[in-house]
């Protein structure tokens, strides 16, 4: 293992980067950051449109979330490969369908984390506010979800953890991520694909770790908070 992480440690990293594409650990957080930033703000209108009052808008992104959720990532991978290109009329780069499948996976698991944050709220709140004129709408946007936000964090943050994970998937259509730069290791080095897998595992542990224990403690401060305000 140490070997190969002696020899390797830039491919792990940072990829062929700079003679090549950018990968390894640097392009998984990328994806990463960029499917959590670009699904949550979708993620919160799907979450409004949950707790919404309008029970069409309710019913019917009850159903989209329950349908992505219920697909497997690896097959809207696979059809984002396939339909990305047909949709922009272009060729689309593998990271760019990779961050799409994504995007649309994730905000359905948001979305409920949202509902969720919502709903973990008093409802006097909802009242005192509508008393006072706000509109629905309003009410959502100044009063509920600042506060909602707020609870949710650890869990946006855990979920960020699954998104790392789930970007190994990515391999399968040439994204040069971190267990893409694994199999490059494994194809040069031929004797140690046990070592070589042993040292993915333990670049996914310690990412996964330190941001699990970064929501922790985030979650404890925002306890330490509502404790003094209480």
């Amino acid at each position: 293992m140490f070997d190969i992480l002696h020899n390797y440690l830039a491919l792990f990293l940072v990829g062929n980067w700079p003679h090549g594409p950018l990968g390894g650990v640097a392009i998984t957080l990328v994806i990463s950051a960029l499917g959590l930033a670009v699904s949550f703000p979708i993620a919160v209108a799907i979450g409004l449109a949950l707790v919404s009052p309008l029970r069409g808008l309710r019913r019917a992104a009850s159903i989209w979330t329950r349908l992505i959720r219920g697909i497997p990532l690896l097959m809207l991978i696979f059809w984002a490969y396939f339909a990305v290109p047909l949709l922009v009329g272009a060729e689309v780069s593998a990271v760019t369908t990779a961050v799409s499948a994504i995007i649309v996976y994730e905000s359905a698991f948001l979305a409920q984390i949202v509902r969720a944050g919502l709903e973990g709220l008093p409802r006097g709140q909802m009242e005192a506010a509508r008393s006072n004129g706000l509109s629905w709408l309003q009410s959502m946007r100044y009063v509920q979800l600042p506060q909602a936000l707020a609870n949710m964090l650890p869990s946006i943050v855990n979920q960020f953890v699954s998104i790392i994970k789930a970007t190994s998937l990515a391999y399968v259509i040439g994204v040069p991520e971190l267990t893409y730069s694994a199999a490059q290791v494994n194809t040069i080095t031929l004797t140690k694909p046990l070592q070589t897998f042993l040292v993915l595992a333990a670049f996914y542990f310690i990412l996964c770790f330190a941001i699990s224990r970064f929501a922790g403690r985030l979650e404890r401060r925002i306890a330490r908070q509502r404790a003094g305000l209480a």
